[in-house]
């Protein structure tokens, strides 16, 4: 199987406008991480893919159709401090630098209220704010150092209301992201720094589909003002913008890309 099968891009042309930029996106070997992991190194950046399973940078960069010096990939869980640590570290030896960080690893379990076990409640938890927490709080010296930095987390509609198919430990996690967002953005704005979140609605992803199978996806999204399921690079260039200067006024902001579903 490639490491990109399924993966679809925009045919815009490469504008480079993040040339000698330092990114990582965790969860960045699939769905809208992958995309995302795409969008900035076609910018120009070196980006380095966070994943429980990854393959190795010059497969990743091949199947994406990027330059071999533009992606670097390490198997990291984010729920585990000492190895995102490492891989930060491993990240600022080589580069010298780290001025964006998007927090794109989750999941999203459809399990029902009633059979949520509290190890499944703190799993989802972990991976979705405290994954997020952790890079964050790793990332930040060497933003402020740099006097630049841009940090994008990957909410969802669930932040904003409750998740369409994920359960509550999922849109409890989507709103603490939320949270943790404008604490940040907050607090190192003075540094140069913006913080911002996308919330993505019904994504073409296979996680998507893992949760709302057989049509279900096209069914739900069918019902929204623009009735089609978005598609991942979609999310993607919303990413890219919100870590490039021209979003240098863009802080603590929870951008919604949805189709329009929470305004029906």
């Amino acid at each position: 199987m490639s490491a990109a099968e399924g993966f679809r891009a925009p045919t815009t042309a490469d504008d480079h406008e993040l040339a000698g930029r330092v990114a990582v996106v965790t969860g960045g070997a699939s769905g809208m991480g992958l995309a995302t992991t795409h969008a900035l190194a076609r910018r120009g950046a070196t980006v380095m893919v966070l994943d429980l399973a990854v393959p190795g940078p010059t497969e990743l960069a091949s199947a994406l159709d990027l330059p071999a010096d533009r992606v670097l990939t390490a198997t990291v869980d984010v729920t585990d401090g000492d190895q995102i640590e490492r891989a930060f570290a491993s990240l600022l030896a080589e580069r010298s630098r780290l001025d964006i960080l998007v927090n794109a690893a989750g999941i999203a379990p459809p399990t029902a209220f009633e059979d949520i076990t509290p190890a499944e409640w703190n799993r989802v938890l972990a991976v979705n704010v405290d994954g997020t927490f952790l890079c964050c709080r790793s990332a930040l010296p060497a933003m402020r150092g740099g006097g630049w930095g841009r940090i994008v987390n990957f909410s969802s509609t669930a932040g904003k209301t409750i998740s369409t198919a994920g359960g509550a430990h999922y849109t409890t996690s989507k709103h603490g992201v939320l949270g943790l967002t404008r604490h940040l953005a907050k607090a190192y704005g003075p540094d140069g720094i913006t913080v911002n979140a996308v919330c993505p609605g019904l994504i073409d992803t296979p996680m998507a589909r893992s949760v709302l199978p057989g049509g279900a996806l096209e069914h739900a999204a069918g019902t929204f003002p623009v009735p089609r399921v978005g598609e991942p690079w979609e999310v993607a260039e919303l990413v890219a913008f919100l870590a490039s200067d021209r979003a240098a006024y863009i802080t603590g902001a929870a951008v919604d890309i949805n189709g329009g579903d929470l305004i029906v």
